[in-house]
């Protein structure tokens, strides 16, 4: 049974996308509420799909999950969140303000890092307000993905040194009065965190070396901010009941080797494993499953899959233009960073420059590269180099007139966490003009940091214009150039179960309210063409059918990528999957 023996007051879940944090989190709070336990269940992840997994709309306060006494669960909403924080900001200032001052207020707390300032508010009461919590045994915290929990753990220590450095009385979190207010909160959470006797952080990884890699990286990080005791979780974990087929004994080889060639730091932390299930984990009876007791599967579907054409069907479109951006987009864990490699690599073949980047944190597009491919280029946004870079750029130019209290106070200004959102996004946005004369690949961030980046770009207009005196020109040119479909081309990727397809649509359909409409659905590491034996792996080829034909019927082109062996270094080349791959006979 999941970590209930020895659960603490408050236990953090945390890993790469795609590990199964919120499967793992969610069983563990169901496991302890069937002990008679009172267990609050949190999401801080803007991509959460724990409504989905638990069958239960979800919102910012705690409600019951049927048929589940005594667990509750609530989503931290990050653009609600955002919403309400706004509203504090402003709210005391009307009517006493002039319009114009308003106005500036209003837009120093319109940037993408209101947004997780503000969701890191509800987290932070939930964490250092014990009167938050005071009727619950247990607080689960299924969090985000690695990049962003390391930013939320850090944020206490973060924007407390920025509050005792600031002396202006503004930041763009707008008045200090009101982060100045937070300052024990923040403090109280920071040290729950730290303290062994309530806070446990669970590392959830799959046998995967990414995914591994991640996780230490993670272990390290967490380590150094005094986060010491922690247990690993490797989901997923298979062993082949039918040994005459081929696909099972290559998923049970490779998911053995990457826990064999384990990093150290990792090994010595008291660990458990989740075996690999025979389907998607949906609803309280896959929960009970994944925790080892009784659970109930869910029915097989009564239809065969559609059948969709492989990816390098869609090379001929992506590549008429002669030049564009390529964005892969969706749920962590999904294999992004395979699919962007494998077009950029398809694409320079074709003859074509190509540059292979990413705005994910957590990407390794250049490891997934490997040895240089002729014609590609590579790179990455680096977060400390761009605010770096962009902190000096506007002190020599908005800061070059300035007397000595005015520089003083665009330096604060500059040492705000909201600098590095801004400077970011200009080099994604940098990144993209360069598709103007040949091929840009962006293997993009999960949904929710990619729709912050897109979404940010009305208010990096004006903190560029309010310091800089002007945005550059491929800030200007960025959103019509997303709009127009000959030169900007999204991939929606996706895995062929219930939650990535749900957030792979749901993106969808916040692109084409930006005026984005995506070029088509990529489904990956599918089992529906090749032929298994296994029974787990039969019943999990034959759940992919309704995810399939769901995307089939989306209104995009849709194409299937089988699922491949990949070995430690080399390239996984998902053109060749159809020629590679055990094949389904019929």
């Amino acid at each position: 049974m999941l970590l209930t023996e020895e659960a603490s007051r408050f236990l953090f879940f945390t890993g790469k996308g795609g590990v199964g944090k919120t499967s793992v989190s969610s069983a563990t709070a169901l496991a302890l509420a069937e002990q008679g336990r009172r267990v609050l269940l949190v999401s801080t992840d803007p991509a959460s799909n724990l409504d989905e997994v638990l069958g239960v709309a979800l919102g910012n306060a705690p409600r019951p999950v049927p048929e589940a006494p005594g667990l509750f669960a609530m989503n931290v909403n990050p653009e609600e969140a955002a919403r309400a924080y706004r509203e504090r900001a402003v709210g005391p200032y009307r009517g006493v303000l002039p319009a114009a001052a308003l106005r500036s207020i209003e837009e120093q707390v319109s940037g993408a890092c209101t947004v997780e300032i503000a969701a890191f508010d509800e987290f932070a009461a939930l964490l250092g307000q014990p009167s938050a919590t005071e009727g619950y045994d247990h607080v689960v915290f299924d969090t985000a993905p690695t990049g962003h929990t390391l930013r939320l753990l850090e944020l206490p220590t973060a924007w407390s040194g920025f509050l005792d450095s600031n002396v202006g009385g503004t930041s763009c979190l707008g008045p200090l009065a009101g982060l100045e207010a937070q300052r024990s909160l923040y403090a109280a959470a920071r040290a729950a965190l730290a303290d062994a006797a309530r806070t446990v952080l669970v590392l959830v990884t799959r046998p995967e070396p990414a995914a591994l890699r991640e996780a230490e990286r993670t272990r390290r990080e967490l380590a150094e901010l005094g986060i010491n005791r922690q247990r690993l979780v490797v989901n997923g974990v298979f062993t082949a009941s039918e040994r005459g087929d081929p696909v099972a004994l290559q998923i049970e080889q490779r998911g053995s080797a990457a826990l064999e060639r384990m990093p150290a730091g990792l090994a010595a932390l008291p660990r458990s494993e989740v075996p690999l299930l025979p389907f998607g984990l949906v609803g309280l009876g896959t929960l009970r499953a994944l925790s080892g007791r009784a659970g109930e599967a869910p029915a097989l579907p009564a239809f065969a899959a559609p059948e969709l054409p492989p990816l390098d069907s869609l090379l001929d479109a992506l590549e008429a233009s002669g030049r564009g951006v390529i964005f892969t987009m969706g749920k962590g864990g999904v294999g992004k960073t395979s699919v962007a490699v494998s077009l950029a690599v398809a694409v320079a073949r074709r003859g074509h420059a190509v540059h292979l980047s990413t705005t994910d944190p957590a990407a390794h597009v250049a490891e997934a590269l490997g040895a240089a491919v002729e014609g590609i280029t590579v790179s990455r946004i680096d977060p400390e180099r761009e605010t770096r870079a962009y902190s000096e750029e506007v002190l020599a130019t908005a800061g070059a007139g300035l007397d000595e209290a005015a520089r003083a106070l665009l330096e604060e200004d500059l040492r705000s966490p909201c600098t590095e959102e801004i400077a970011v996004f200009r080099a994604f946005a940098r990144t993209v003009a360069q598709a103007e004369t040949g091929f840009v690949v962006l293997d993009t961030a999960p949904s929710g940091h990619t729709l912050l980046l897109l979404d940010a770009a009305e208010s990096y207009h004006r903190e560029v214009l309010k310091k800089a005196g002007e945005a550059p020109p491929e800030v200007r040119a960025l959103l019509p150039r997303l709009r127009d479909p000959t030169f900007a081309k999204v991939l929606l990727v996706t895995l062929p179960e219930a939650t990535p397809v749900h957030e792979a649509r749901a993106l969808q359909r916040d692109l084409e309210r930006a005026g984005i409409r995506p070029f088509a659905w990529v489904v990956n590491q599918s089992l529906t063409p090749l032929t298994v034996r296994d029974p787990v792996l039969i019943s999990r080829r034959a759940h992919e059918a309704p995810w399939l034909a769901e995307v089939a019927g989306l209104g995009l082109p849709a194409v299937l990528v089988p699922w491949l062996p990949q070995r430690e270094g080399q390239r996984l080349d998902l053109l060749q999957a159809e020629e590679s791959s055990p094949k389904e006979s019929g």
